[in-house]
């Protein structure tokens, strides 16, 4: 049975959900993502959906509606994200701080930001957002959720990166985004000040959702339709060590300005973790080949490994090859992981494609995982979603043993499926929540299931055509509408704080 403290909770983020508002009052036309999906050669190619995030859920203005409807449901947590953009419209890189940068690795050892920092970005900050996401807090603490706030949800200010410019100047461009080493320098201004302006009902951050998203779709995948949508191994590396970067230094910075408990329960005013995606769930097409078996291994290590590693225990893998690693304490830092699972990934060995980064030996094997077709089976049989993901409930388990191997609380921070009709979504729930139950009462870590999502949501490069919510968004009248067997299948396991017998046996023999 799972601890009486279990967080039962969705995740959200801000691009993704905000936007929708039919006078076009609450518009953030200042992320990267806003210029990308509109980009007419990104449409043209088919590279983006074309739909448009300002005809989306309007959770803005409708938070509140969608907070009854989580309460109505039982939950008690409640996952969030700040947008950069609407905190900084306008670009912090004129308020000079000083930083201390390791040579050797080019990297940021530590910056110093005051409170004087701090006055100055106050006079910059869009105070009007920084209003609207207190109350937003406010409301679900009113409601008696707990708040998990996350900082980084993919999109950039456009100040710090401009997408198209990056792709059609081959990223030799200032505004570059995380390629550039000032990035990480920003994002510490951007965590300290929203540490010091809601720490006092903050308790729980993570800096970065789902980082190697970034990396591999945007600097390896240049057909993904996630920006900037450039094939550049040398980008990808330094993309991905300036993200770890920034989150040492958002760390360091959180825990600085955050000096208030929120929370009675709370062990402190901040608790600052990293939500992360499929973390130790590559598997090998053929387990008896010890090539394949080495592919899988290398995929895990680059996808999940070389990151939390570092932040973990300050060992960088400096060489991307899995063996060559440097001791840079300054970026450790990390205590607790959000695990987001959705699905699994099969590779087969190749020889390695970019002769600087070793790692990737590995390439991903069609009708398994990620790779299927929508709405058929995998190969080995098992149901796939609207979005040709498929099911494989094992993974939850694995992943979060995967994740114990890191030695902080382990949180399930994402989990759900697009699937419109509502046919699967019971199965998967139940399926996954009881791979987590099963790796709990084999004493594995996990505190929490949060799932993806309470309503449908604008789906990055696809647009609005995957459903992922419980509840169904009328996207010309904004209503929510319940999907009934899952909403009525999550609600009683949360009542029940977790699977009875009776649900086991009715959604998981059927299934």
């Amino acid at each position: 049975m799972l601890p009486e403290d279990f967080l039962w909770g969705v995740s959200q983020s801000g691009f993704q959900f905000e936007m929708g508002d039919r006078l076009r009052r609450h518009i953030d036309a200042n992320t990267d993502w806003w210029h990308w999906v509109r980009d007419e050669y990104n449409v043209k190619k088919g590279l983006v959906s074309g739909d448009l995030p300002e005809d989306g859920i309007n959770s803005y203005e409708l938070y509140e509606k969608d907070q009854d409807i989580a309460k109505e449901l039982g939950l008690n947590a409640y996952r969030i994200g700040i947008e950069w953009s609407r905190i900084f419209p306008w670009p912090t890189t004129f308020i000079e701080v000083e930083y201390e940068v390791d040579d050797s690795y080019n990297l940021i050892k530590n910056v110093k930001i005051t409170e004087d920092t701090i006055e100055e970005l106050d006079e910059v900050a869009n105070q009007k957002e920084v209003a609207y996401y207190r109350s937003l807090i406010n409301s679900l603490r009113k409601r008696g959720f707990k708040v998990i706030v996350n900082l980084n949800h993919f999109t950039l200010p456009i100040w710090l990166h401009d997408p198209i410019e990056s792709r059609e100047k081959a990223l030799t461009n200032k505004r570059n985004g995380w390629v550039n080493e000032r990035s990480a320098i920003e994002f510490a201004k951007f965590a300290a000040y929203v540490a010091y302006k809601f720490g006092d009902i903050v308790d729980m951050w993570s800096t970065f959702n789902e980082p190697m998203v970034v990396v591999e779709l945007g600097y390896l995948a240049p057909y993904s339709g996630f920006p900037p949508g450039v094939m550049n191994p040398e980008a990808a590396k330094l993309a991905m060590l300036h993200m770890i970067n920034a989150h040492a230094l958002a760390y360091k910075m959180i825990k600085k300005f955050d000096k208030k408990k929120a929370d009675s329960d709370s062990k402190e005013p901040a608790e600052i973790g990293i939500i992360y995606n499929n973390i130790g769930v590559t598997y090998p097409l053929d387990p008896k080949n010890s090539k394949d078996v080495k592919a899988a291994e290398n995929a895990n290590f680059f996808h999940s490994g070389l990151f939390l590693t570092a932040i973990h225990e300050g060992k960088l893998n400096i060489e991307f090859d899995g063996e060559t690693f440097v001791e840079l304490p300054y970026l450790k830092g990390n205590d607790w992981l959000g695990v987001n699972y959705y699905t699994r990934e099969v590779v087969k060995y190749q020889e390695p494609m970019f002769p600087s980064i070793p790692l990737i030996s590995f390439k991903g094997v069609p009708d398994y995982g990620y790779g299927c077709r929508p709405g058929t089976t995998s190969k080995d049989g098992n149901p796939v979603s609207d979005i040709g993901w498929e099911i494989y409930p094992k993974g939850m388990y694995d992943s979060i043993v995967a994740a114990n191997e890191y030695k902080v609380p382990v949180y399930v921070t994402e989990n759900g499926i697009a699937d419109s009709k509502d046919v699967l979504r019971p199965y998967y729930i139940v399926s996954h929540i009881n791979a987590m139950e099963e790796a709990y009462e084999n004493g594995y870590d996990v505190r929490g299931y949060l799932h993806w999502a309470l309503t449908d949501n604008y789906e990055w490069a696809l647009g609005f055509r995957m459903r992922f919510g419980l509840y169904e968004v009328n996207l010309i009248t904004k209503e929510r509408k319940a999907r009934e067997k899952s909403v009525k299948v999550l609600k009683e396991v949360i009542i029940n704080n977790g699977l009875t017998n009776n649900i086991k046996r009715e959604i998981l023999e059927e299934g």
